[in-house]
Parts: structure tokens; C-alpha cells; sequence
């Protein structure tokens, strides 16, 4: 196609968060001289730690997909061929920087939790559902990187399903405890648990698609409508008092 003969501006969905970021960055000043940042530098020992650090960057800047052992070597300041001792495939480095992520992600959670000091099962409940969103949309990138089966294979990192196991018996423990405090409307926590997955999973992906503009949801007010979301939710399964 000649330069002349451009395409008309696409009048698709709002880019989402991740992609946002990715021009951004592309678009940054390159530093004196056009020269791109320096490389980090790592100490004998510390490049494993310090490529799935780098990769962690890189999809935070320009999503999951921006991410490869090449890209991650040229920002830790070493050769191409030398993360491959540690990560043979793109498989590989994207599953350990998916393991980091979800120890970030179970860490929000545990604090969050941690912080309340109410021994109320159901306010537990919403903190554990407010450092989900809060997290999810706070690292989108990252978030995309755990909940998505197309960076990495998931079966394959015991680590990622450990957690997500832990997570899901988390959620199921604190409404056992409601439950048996009868404080739930319904007896069936199967339902509850796979409802409150759907809720919290499809508003960050309402984020990461970058549907909140068309729903009328500013960035400024996206933390607030997290927090109603989750308000709405537990008051719905709750016995009135």
C-alpha cells in the first residue's frame, strides 16, 4: 500500500489499558541522542530473577504479547543466547513471569484480608474481592498474563494451579463460615463461588478490553464503581438483618 493511500481511522472499541500503555511507551522520548535507556545490570547469579523482571516490565508496558527471551535479554544487558539456560522457550520465561505475577496477586489479596480486622466472614469476603479488583486493574498486563491460557501453558506451571486452588478454597472457606453463621441467603455455595468469579473476572476484563468508556465509568471513578460492585454483590447474597 503507498503512503498516499491510508486507511480511514478505525472507529473500533476504546483501546484497552494494556494497549495504552504499549503506545505510550513507543512513543517516549529515546534519552540523548535517540540512544534507547541503559540495560540494568545484574550481579553473577541474579539473571534468572532479573529476566523475569524484565519481562514483567516489558508486559506492563506493552502487554503479554511484547514479551520474548530475546526482548528480556536486551533489557537485562545480556547476550541473546544467555537467558536460554534458564528459560528455553517463550513458554518457559512467560510461565515464571506468570508464577511472579500470581505471587503479587495472592500477596494484594492476603494483606488486603490481613487489614480487616473484623472477624466477619462476609466483610473477609468483600475485602478478598476488592484487592481482586484492585490488583487486576491496578496491573492489567500482569492480571491477563494469569487469567489467560494463550501467553503459557497453565497445566503446566504447578505453582499457577496451586494458587488458583488456594484461591478458589479461600473464597470457599469464607462462605462456609457465613453459611454456617447463617448469614446467606442461599445454601448452595457452588453457585455463590462460580458467581462471584464471573462478577470480579468480567470487570477486569470490562478494564483490560477498555470497555469503561462506552458504560460511562471514568478512570477516575473505576476504583469506586469496583467498590460498589462488590457492595451490591454481598449485600445480594446476605440475609437482610
Amino acid at each position: 500500500m503507498s503512503r498516499s493511500a491510508k486507511p480511514p481511522p478505525s472507529r473500533s472499541a476504546p483501546k484497552s489499558p494494556v494497549r495504552k500503555r504499549a503506545l505510550q511507551s513507543s512513543a517516549a522520548p529515546r534519552g540523548a541522542k535517540g540512544r534507547t535507556p541503559s540495560p540494568k545490570t545484574y550481579h553473577h547469579g541474579d539473571l534468572r530473577r532479573v529476566l523475569i523482571a524484565a519481562a514483567l516490565e516489558l508486559a506492563e508496558e506493552g502487554g503479554a504479547d511484547a514479551v520474548s527471551v530475546r526482548e528480556a535479554a536486551r533489557r537485562a544487558g545480556v547476550s541473546p543466547g544467555a537467558p536460554f539456560r534458564h528459560f528455553p522457550s517463550r513458554n518457559d520465561l512467560m510461565s515464571a513471569v506468570a508464577e511472579e505475577a500470581q505471587r503479587r496477586f495472592r500477596s494484594a489479596i492476603a494483606a488486603a484480608i490481613a487489614e480487616t480486622s473484623s472477624e466477619d466472614p462476609l466483610v473477609r469476603f468483600r475485602a478478598f474481592g476488592l484487592a481482586y479488583l484492585r490488583w487486576a486493574m491496578k496491573n492489567p498486563a500482569h492480571f491477563e498474563v494469569i487469567s489467560s491460557g494463550k501467553y503459557f501453558a497453565h497445566d503446566q506451571s504447578a505453582v499457577v494451579r496451586e494458587d488458583n486452588a488456594e484461591l478458589i478454597d479461600m473464597t470457599g472457606q469464607l462462605l462456609g463460615d457465613a453459611q454456617d453463621r447463617g448469614q446467606l441467603r442461599s445454601a448452595d455455595l457452588r453457585i455463590m463461588k462460580i458467581a462471584g468469579r464471573a462478577l470480579v473476572y468480567g470487570f477486569a476484563r470490562m478494564n483490560i478490553d477498555g470497555h469503561f468508556p462506552r458504560w460511562g465509568v471514568a478512570d477516575a471513578e473505576a476504583d469506586q464503581m469496583a467498590e460498589a460492585i462488590i457492595t451490591l454483590f454481598v449485600d445480594g447474597i446476605a440475609k437482610p438483618v
